[in-house]
């Protein structure tokens, strides 16, 4: 029972920590939290022990969680900006095979440069 109640208070002082470093610095978030935590007695004989350790680490994992989102989130922008240049340029090459539009024209409808429509063209020329 004592280890649930650890796990629960552990959850909330993190809890605390992520809310109040949305909307301060967070060296002053994980303090704010810790100091309310001692004064709740959530992990208050912990904290009061080990408060510049835990506060050290508290702010090296929070900052490496927001690098790791942060990561994703740039992974995930670069992914559609390669899928959508990838489908700009497949859109090119099958209107160069259908031969229906001038070069203009694709350009016009896919925003390419005349150079990259060549490059586009040799390379499936190539194939």
């Amino acid at each position: 029972m004592e280890t649930c109640r650890t796990l629960h208070d552990y959850a909330e002082y993190t809890s605390r920590v992520r809310e109040y470093a949305a909307r301060m610095p967070l060296d002053e978030a994980v303090e704010r939290a810790i100091t309310e935590c001692i004064s709740e007695g959530i992990l208050a004989d912990f904290l009061r022990e080990n408060r510049a350790e835990a506060k050290k680490v508290s702010i090296y994992e929070y900052d490496e969680e927001r690098h790791m989102r942060q990561t994703r989130e740039e992974g995930v922008e670069e992914g559609y900006a390669n899928g959508l240049t990838q489908g700009i340029e497949q859109t090119a090459v099958n209107l160069i095979k259908t031969r229906l539009l001038t070069d203009e024209q694709i350009k016009e409808v896919t925003g390419l440069s005349q150079s990259q429509i060549d490059t586009l063209r040799k390379n499936e020329n190539t194939q």
